[in-house]
């Protein structure tokens, strides 16, 4: 899984029609501390969730398609999941 925060939404005029529901949605991996990471990523949104939101990607493809589309086999490599609320560090996490 891969904590991120959602910068943006992609707007597609055609997509595959599987995904004519779906909200495809601009991602920032983030560190536990809210650090942004990585390379930005599109994932498919199942969970409403909007931008600024913190979220939990999964980023394969059986679990994604499912999740994103309710139905298996879809050609999907990343989907939102989860809406985090926050995150809570033990003291020694912090201290790194």
């Amino acid at each position: 899984m891969i904590l991120a925060r959602v910068l943006g939404n992609v707007v597609a005029t055609q997509k595959n029609e599987r995904y004519a529901n779906a909200r495809v949605m601009l991602c920032q991996p983030v560190t536990p501390d809210g650090a942004e990471t990585g390379a930005t990523l599109l994932a498919l949104d199942s969970v409403d969730a909007g931008v600024g939101d913190t979220v939990l990607i999964v980023q394969e493809g059986w679990g994604a398609s499912t999740a994103a589309t309710g139905e298996q086999g879809a050609a999907i490599d990343s989907a939102i999941v989860g809406v985090v609320d926050y995150v809570d560090l033990l003291a020694d996490e912090i201290k790194g």
